[in-house]
């Protein structure tokens, strides 16, 4: 598995951009032309459709280069609205949607996505998903930790049989280093770094004062949190990256300097993202 994955919430339409299938197609070329072999979706990124934009991609090229990580445990609805379905039931049928809109009769990486403990605590769950295994639907499972953490799902992941924790990680945040990292160490748990560049603020592109528009996510955020981290940024702009070096290719470095980080996921948005992304691998 590459270092450096690509990360397709974006694909979902909640970024500011409806993509096309070409331009899916544009990126996923270029990065597998970089070295990059790791893509990660999920259920609720639109009604799977980055699932079906990939699985579009994945049917027109060699699937056995490509290590396939998606999710479960929402339902997606219109922008940013999602309801919960960690029911056993409810994840069986996610999984048999989500097989179907990547066209794969597995997926490499399943997870559990931003859940509360109480679904996380439902044994019946990672039963019937250790069963999936078994029938070759899923070849390994994760744990996708909510934002504001849970020390608990890391600390009892081997238990449920899962192998891979993905937590938000990057220079602003670095809360994984205390609760998620020891665990993952512990256990032997892969970890995925996933929104590495804080969701384009470590991107190099943006200055204070930034404004998002409709549809785009981030305009979702709490203007003086934005506007604390635009000033982080600046900070560290001029203090920690090194002249010379592209802003998101040193916060990708960043991340992947930690041994225990297996790889990062960040977004793209264009080819041009891909290479910047890429390079942090080399």
């Amino acid at each position: 598995m590459s270092v450096v994955g690509v990360g397709t919430w974006q694909w979902g339409g909640e970024w500011g951009h409806d993509f096309q299938q070409a331009e899916v197609d544009a990126m996923l070329d270029e990065a597998e032309e970089l070295g990059i072999n790791l893509i990660d979706t999920a259920e609720c990124y639109g009604d799977h459709l980055s699932e079906r934009l990939i699985g579009d991609y994945l049917r027109r090229r060699a699937r056995g280069r490509w290590v396939v990580a998606t999710k479960f445990g929402h339902k997606f609805h219109s922008f940013m609205n999602r309801t919960e379905d960690f029911t056993v039931e409810g994840v069986r049928e996610q999984l048999e949607l989500s097989l179907k809109a990547l066209g794969v009769e597995r997926v490499d990486v399943y997870q559990f996505h931003s859940g509360n403990d109480g679904w996380f605590e439902n044994e019946e769950l990672w039963l019937m998903l250790e069963e999936q295994k078994r029938l070759g639907k899923v070849g390994h499972l994760g744990i996708s930790i909510l934002g504001v953490g849970s020390e608990r799902q890391a600390r009892e992941a081997a238990r449920v049989g899962a192998e891979v924790l993905q937590v938000v990680y990057n220079r602003l945040d670095r809360r994984p280093e205390q609760m998620y990292f020891p665990h993952a160490e512990r256990d032997g748990l892969g970890v995925l770094a996933r929104v590495p560049l804080a969701s384009g603020l470590l991107s190099g592109k943006y200055a204070r004062g930034v404004e998002f528009g409709a549809g785009d996510f981030r305009s979702t955020v709490e203007r003086a949190k934005l506007e604390a981290q635009m000033e982080e940024v600046e900070r560290l702009r001029g203090t920690e990256v090194p002249e010379g070096t592209a802003m998101a290719e040193w916060a990708l470095r960043w991340c992947l300097e930690r041994e225990v980080v297996s790889a990062v996921i960040p977004g793209c948005k264009s080819v041009e993202q891909v290479k910047v992304n890429a390079r942090a691998g080399g």
